[in-house]
């Protein structure tokens, strides 16, 4: 079994009003189920007990008197978050509004754009599942063609960056223009940082929009959108800023926010082309005043439960306490290296990483599981499964074994011709609850070395 060694030794025990990070703090302030560890915090991320009485103070507020949270107090409450998490990524107020997830952002940029022919949206081979069917419908709508990147983790930065300007002057080539680029800051899976601020500038140089799905943005690393300057950035606040789901912005910088001309859906405050836009005097969708009509526009979209993005202050206040936004990133960032670490010497495996271990430079790690792959597809053969589902099918008998045999679950994928499992870093876990997980991985990726997995799997 893996031990803490004096290389994995290095990480911080930060301590909250005395309350140690990791087992201690979620203990004490988080809402797990006794005896569940949570080691996969970058799926759906989570929230602490303070954040909770927040959550439920607004629902109540809103019960007690629904007109006049909804209409008067609602619309204040919203513009003070506004203000709250544009000071964490240094963006105006009046270009951030709140959208439920950040696939809802990356909707409401493509389907705002007027396409024409000769239109190409390019994408990367690993662009998020929503996100990459999103522009197959949004080419099966308009004109507009795509155009993906492929290449297989892990590559360099530097590779990665030239790929994609030669992919632009491909299509330029072919007498066609890149209209908008859709990347990635940190890929969902695998878990790995991508050069989004390289990125950024070369789309500036290249002519092409830049939409970054920042979906692990926000609370996982350090970001300044007014340093990066992107056209379109989007962000979920309920994976790593520890507020309630869902909750994630959409920054639009003044110059471009003419593009986005609705909400998703189309709600109180879309205007026809034909209309004048008020900016002398714009007003929100129950009357009151707002910086623009931008902002009015996405003030009330349909009557939903908003509570969650009425949370962000008491949220970063807690952060706060706990030693702000930089000291949180560390812990996490470290806990993921040391962890990643540890667990791929235990089980014999490596990390996922390039030459210049760029790739590891998140609160996230990929380490590959000691599966015999060559076992898997006689087996799945065996079982009657065609070899291109094997991967697939040992994936979901992992996940639904985690669960019910060993109360924990890791996100893992089939890539690149084996299995990975990622580790999230987070502010209530330490290196010890990931040692206690290494026997189990072990029993795990030995039962499935026998062929388990197929007494599940359904035949075709």
């Amino acid at each position: 079994m893996g031990s803490i060694t004096k290389d994995t030794a290095s990480l911080p025990l930060r301590s909250k009003g005395g309350v140690k990070f990791g087992k201690e703090l979620r203990e004490k302030e988080f809402l797990f189920e006794k005896g569940y560890l949570n080691l996969n915090h970058g799926s759906f991320g989570t929230y602490p007990l303070p954040v909770r009485t927040a959550l439920r103070s607004f629902q109540d507020a809103a019960e007690s008197r629904p007109d006049d949270f909804i209409r008067y107090k609602y619309p204040v409450y919203i513009n003070s978050s506004r203000t709250a998490v544009g000071e964490v990524i240094n963006a105006p107020p009046k270009t951030v509004v709140f959208i439920p997830n950040a696939t809802t952002g990356v909707n409401t940029v493509l389907r705002s754009l007027k396409f024409e022919e000769g239109d190409h949206i390019l994408y990367f081979a690993t662009i998020y599942k929503a996100c990459g069917t999103t522009i197959e419908y949004i080419t099966e709508t308009t004109p507009v063609k795509s155009v993906k990147l492929e290449y297989t983790y892990p590559v360099e930065d530097d590779w990665l960056v030239n790929a994609f300007k030669q992919k632009v002057q491909e299509v330029q080539n072919s007498k066609g223009k890149v209209k908008i680029a859709v990347f990635d800051t940190v890929v969902s899976m695998p878990g790995v940082r991508v050069p989004f601020e390289r990125l950024t500038k070369a789309c500036k140089e290249l002519g092409v929009l830049s939409c970054v799905d920042g979906a692990h943005a926000i609370g996982h690393l350090e970001v300044d959108v007014a340093r990066l300057d992107p056209d379109f950035f989007v962000s979920n606040c309920h994976k790593w800023l520890h507020v309630p789901r869902g909750c994630a912005i959409l920054y639009v910088p003044v110059r471009n926010q003419h593009l986005i001309r609705s909400t998703l859906p189309t709600s109180w405050g879309f205007k026809t082309l034909d209309s004048v836009p008020n900016t002398v005097n714009p007003k929100g969708a129950f009357g009151g005043d707002v910086e623009s009509e931008y902002i009015g526009n996405f003030e009330f979209v349909g009557t939903i439960d908003n509570s969650p993005y009425l949370c962000i202050p008491q949220a970063l206040e807690w952060r706060k306490i706990l030693g702000g936004e930089k000291a949180i990133i560390e812990y996490c960032t470290k806990l993921a290296q040391d962890a990643g670490q540890l667990l791929a010497g235990a089980l014999g495996t490596e990390t996922m990483d390039n030459k210049t271990q760029t790739l590891s430079q998140c609160c996230m790690s990929m380490v590959r599981l000691p599966i015999d792959v060559e076992k898997a597809l006689q087996a799945g053969e065996k079982a009657g499964l065609g070899k291109e589902k094997v991967g697939q099918a040992v994936t979901i008998w992992l996940h639904r074994k985690m669960l019910d045999d060993y109360n924990t679950f890791l996100q893992t994928l089939f890539y690149g011709g084996a299995w990975w499992t990622r580790l999230s870093g987070q502010v209530y876990v330490e290196l010890n609850d990931f040692e206690s997980v290494v026997p189990f991985l072990k029993e795990l990726c030995e039962r499935a070395d026998k062929g388990e997995w197929t007494e599940t799997v359904e035949k075709k």
